[in-house]
């Protein structure tokens, strides 16, 4: 029998969903995802429509930047009041509230970086002109609710990549987000910090190691300057693994799987319990967490979660340590892999 730690609520709610799968379905009734796309497409102009559809197998879907790039689709720079906020609600129909804070935290920052910036960035020979609408969205395939299809939405900082098919996002890997500066303490800017729990919990947990579980999880002094998978296609287990859930405390393990639901908490809830099981099902014991650098440090700190198909690093490093990097990748099904295969080997066995 599976069994999952329940440590809070969010745990009972997990349990009842395995045993109980109706459990949850009494919630409002939320809007079609494919309807909520379809909506936003309607609001385009030709021109704008035809921007932002692609062939559901275009080389756009399988490929991800977080930097500050030219970018294909179609961005808030060129909507009008009407259709960003079409554009918004597929975004909000695709995440969690959380997730969707997060990526609105992200975007404003760019505002800090236009104001801190003097001279502007000069990126692979470009001036980088900080803008928070030039942000892009793609849509792959038809939206349907029968067929797959999927889309993208993606800027400076944040990239999501969605797989959808009978209105339910089957795949939402590779994610990432970032936040530059991750602590905003600037005249004439609010002060804020953007993934705070990300950083908190990740060093809340080193700092509660003792000097054996120190040395397991902690296998280099001096942090990556980036997350190790950067964009690749494919993501793979990086060595070596750290400490393992088994070889922690029973706060420990608490603090874990608590960082671990922060990352999760991003997804749209059907998604995030999805995933959220698989980890559960390859084995909790087989979750590790290992880190780089030093916390609470200008030298930068990295820490990177790994158990089953999952795959999550955070790094901290850039500008004094004060700019995150933060990826979700999941081995197994990063763009849809395994559904697509599934796909079409139903589709060849048909035919």
């Amino acid at each position: 029998m599976l069994q999952i730690p329940i440590y809070k609520m969010k745990k009972v709610v997990l349990l009842c969903l395995f045993i109980f799968p109706s459990f949850g379905q009494s919630q409002k009734k939320k809007e079609k995802l494919s309807t909520v796309a379809n909506t936003f497409l309607n609001t385009l102009t030709p021109e704008l429509r035809n921007a932002s559809l692609f062939d559901f197998n275009s080389a756009e879907r399988t490929q991800f930047f977080f930097v500050p790039i030219e970018r294909k689709g179609t961005s808030f720079n060129q909507f009008n009041e009407s259709q960003k906020e079409a554009a918004l609600n597929l975004l909000k129909a695709s995440l969690s509230k959380k997730g969707f804070y997060k990526s609105e935290e992200i975007r404003q920052l760019e505002k800090v970086l236009l104001k801190i910036e003097n001279p502007p960035l000069i990126f692979n020979g470009k001036k980088v002109i900080r803008d928070y609408l030039d942000y892009h969205f793609w849509i792959f395939g038809v939206p349907s609710e029968t067929k797959l299809w999927g889309w993208k939405f993606e800027g400076h900082h944040i990239s999501f990549n969605f797989i959808s098919k009978n209105n339910t996002i089957l795949s939402s890997t590779p994610s990432f987000l970032g936040a530059n500066p991750a602590i905003v303490a600037i005249e004439g800017f609010k002060k804020k910090q953007v993934l705070k729990s990300e950083m908190n919990m990740g060093t809340q947990l080193v700092s509660s190691f003792d000097t054996l579980q120190n040395n397991i999880a902690q296998f280099s002094k001096n942090a990556p300057i980036d997350i190790i998978t950067k964009n690749n296609f494919k993501a793979e287990k990086i060595n070596p693994l750290g400490i393992s859930y088994n070889e922690l405390n029973a706060s420990q393990k608490d603090l874990f799987l608590e960082l671990l639901d922060e990352y999760m908490d991003t997804y749209i809830f059907g998604f995030a319990e999805d995933l959220r099981k698989k980890v559960y099902r390859s084995g909790i014991e087989n979750l590790h967490f290992a880190y780089a650098g030093e916390i609470n440090s200008t030298k930068g700190f990295y820490y990177r979660i790994q158990g089953g198909d999952l795959l999550i690093e955070y790094d901290n490093i850039q500008n004094d340590a004060n700019h995150v990097h933060s990826v979700v990748r999941d081995l197994s099904n990063d763009w849809g892999e395994s559904i697509l295969k599934r796909h079409y080997s139903a589709q060849h066995n048909v035919n």
